[in-house]
C-alpha cells in the first residue's frame, strides 16, 4: 500500500468514527467533536513546529493557550463602566513603573563592571522598584475591584470585534515566548522544559488571582462571539421557519447552525496555518531547522545561529497555540482560568503530536482529531463496556459498583495505552516524517 493511500485511509477512518457518532448519538455531538478537533489540530501544529521542526521541548503549552483566552477578554469584552476612571490610570502607571524597573536593572547589569557594587545597585533597583510598583498598583486595583464585583470587578476589555482577538492572542503568546526564549533557549532542553512549565503555572496563577484583569476565579462570562447566539436565532422568525422546513425545532436548529459556523471558521484558520506550515517545512528555513535539530554542533560549524533560529520557531509555535486559545474562548463565550490544566492543555497535545507523527504537519492534524475523538468518546464507551462486563452480577454488588465507577478513569487509561501502542509499533507516529 502506498504512503498516500495509507494516509488517506487513516483520515477516512477518523471521519468514519465521527460520522458514526453523528448517527448513533447526535449531529450536535459530531459537530462539537469536529470543532474541538480543529482547535486541537491547531495546537498540535504549534507544538509540531517547535518539537517536530526544531526539537524544542515545550511543556508550557497551557500557559500560551491561556494567554490567547486572555486576549479574547481584553479585546472583545466591553469596558467596565467607570473602571478606567476609578483605577485604570494607576494600573497603567504601575505597569510602566514595573517595566522601567526591570529595564533599569538590565541596563545596570550590562553597563557596570562585574562585582559587589553592580550586585548592590541591581538589588536596590529591583527592591525599590517593587515597593514603588506595589504602592501604585494596590490602591488602583482595590478601587477597580470594588465596582459591582458580582457583575464586574475588573477593567473589562476594549470592545473591539472579537475576531481581532485571535491574532492578538497569538501576539500575547509570542511575547511570552520571546521572554522565555531569551532566557532559556541557550540552555539544555530539560531546562527549557522546566522554564516553560514554570512560566505556564505563573500565567495561570496571575489569571486566577488578579481580579482586576480577568475577574480571577469568578470567571468572565458573555465573551462576544463571531457567530450568532442560539437564543437570537430562536427568536428570529425567518430562522424558525427555515428550521421547521428542515424538520427541526428551533433549539436543535440553532445549536447545529452555530456549531457549523464555528467549524467553517476554525477549518479556514487550520487550512491557512497548515498551508503556511507546509511552506515553511519545505523552505530553506525549514530544512535548516531540521539540520539544527538533528545535529546542532554540525549546524553551528556551518555558521548557523542555532539560538536565533530556535527563538524564531519557539515564538511561531507559541503564537499558533495562542491563536487556538483565543478561538476556544470565543467559542465557549467565557474565560474560566481554573479549567486550564496541564493534563488537558499540555499532555494531551503532546499525545496528539506523538501519535500523529512528530515532524509531519498532516500527522499533527490527524493526531488532533483522533486523540480528541478518543478523549470525548472513551468514557461513554467505557461505561457501556463495564455494564456489559457486570451484566450478570447481582445488584448492589460492591465489585459491580466499583467497576462501573471506574469507567470514569477509562479516559486516562486509554490515552496512556494508545501512546504506548503507537510508540511500540509505530514509534515515528501514524504519519511519520519523511
Amino acid at each position: 500500500m502506498s504512503e498516500g493511500i495509507r494516509n488517506t485511509l487513516l483520515f477516512l477512518l477518523v471521519a468514519g468514527l465521527i460520522t458514526y457518532v453523528g448517527y448513533a448519538q447526535s449531529l450536535n455531538s459530531a459537530l462539537l467533536i469536529i470543532a474541538m478537533g480543529l482547535l486541537s489540530s491547531i495546537m498540535a501544529l504549534g507544538v509540531n513546529l517547535q518539537w517536530g521542526f526544531a526539537g524544542l521541548f515545550n511543556v508550557g503549552i497551557m500557559g500560551f493557550v491561556a494567554l490567547g483566552g486572555l486576549a479574547a477578554v481584553l479585546v472583545g469584552m466591553p469596558p467596565t463602566p467607570g473602571g478606567f476612571s476609578a483605577g485604570g490610570v494607576g494600573v497603567l502607571v504601575a505597569l510602566l513603573m514595573g517595566g522601567a524597573t526591570i529595564a533599569a536593572a538590565v541596563y545596570a547589569t550590562k553597563k557596570m563592571r562585574k562585582g559587589w557594587l553592580r550586585t548592590v545597585v541591581v538589588i536596590v533597583l529591583l527592591v525599590g522598584g517593587f515597593f514603588v510598583f506595589r504602592a501604585l498598583l494596590d490602591p488602583s486595583v482595590a478601587r477597580i475591584e470594588e465596582i459591582n464585583p458580582a457583575e464586574y470587578g475588573y477593567l473589562g476589555g476594549l470592545g473591539w470585534p472579537v475576531l481581532l482577538a485571535w491574532p492578538v492572542g497569538g501576539l500575547f503568546a509570542a511575547g511570552a515566548a520571546w521572554l522565555i526564549g531569551k532566557t532559556a533557549l541557550g540552555l539544555r532542553s530539560d531546562y527549557l522544559a522546566i522554564a516553560t512549565l514554570g512560566i505556564a503555572e505563573i500565567i495561570i496563577a496571575v489569571m486566577k488571582n488578579e481580579d482586576w484583569l480577568t475577574r480571577g476565579v469568578k470567571n468572565v462570562i458573555g465573551v462576544p462571539r463571531p457567530v450568532p447566539y442560539e437564543i437570537d436565532l430562536q427568536n428570529d422568525p425567518s430562522f424558525v421557519e427555515r428550521a421547521a422546513q428542515l424538520g427541526m425545532d428551533p433549539v436543535e436548529g440553532s445549536t447545529l447552525w452555530v456549531k457549523f459556523l464555528y467549524v467553517l471558521l476554525f477549518g479556514a484558520v487550520l487550512l491557512i496555518l497548515l498551508w503556511m506550515s507546509q511552506r515553511a517545512l519545505h523552505s530553506p528555513w525549514g530544512r535548516m531547522l531540521r539540520a539544527i535539530r538533528d545535529n546542532e554542533v554540525a549546524a553551528e560549524a556551518m555558521g548557523k545561529d542555532v539560538t536565533a533560529r530556535h527563538l524564531q520557531v519557539f515564538i511561531l509555535g507559541s503564537a499558533v497555540c495562542g491563536i487556538a486559545g483565543a478561538m476556544m474562548t470565543t467559542m465557549d463565550s467565557q474565560l474560566t482560568p481554573g479549567t486550564y490544566q496541564p493534563l488537558r492543555f499540555t499532555f494531551l497535545i503532546w499525545v496528539m503530536v506523538i501519535v500523529g507523527g512528530s515532524g509531519n504537519n498532516f500527522g499533527a492534524v490527524l493526531g488532533g482529531f483522533l486523540i480528541w475523538f478518543l478523549w470525548v468518546q472513551v468514557e461513554p464507551i467505557g461505561l457501556w463496556l463495564m455494564n456489559v462486563i457486570t451484566y450478570g452480577m447481582a445488584e448492589g454488588s460492591p465489585l459491580k459498583a466499583h467497576l462501573i465507577d471506574s469507567a470514569a478513569h477509562m479516559r486516562l487509561l486509554t490515552m496512556g495505552l494508545v501512546l504506548l501502542i503507537v510508540l511500540r509499533f509505530s514509534p515515528r507516529g501514524l504519519i511519520p516524517e519523511k
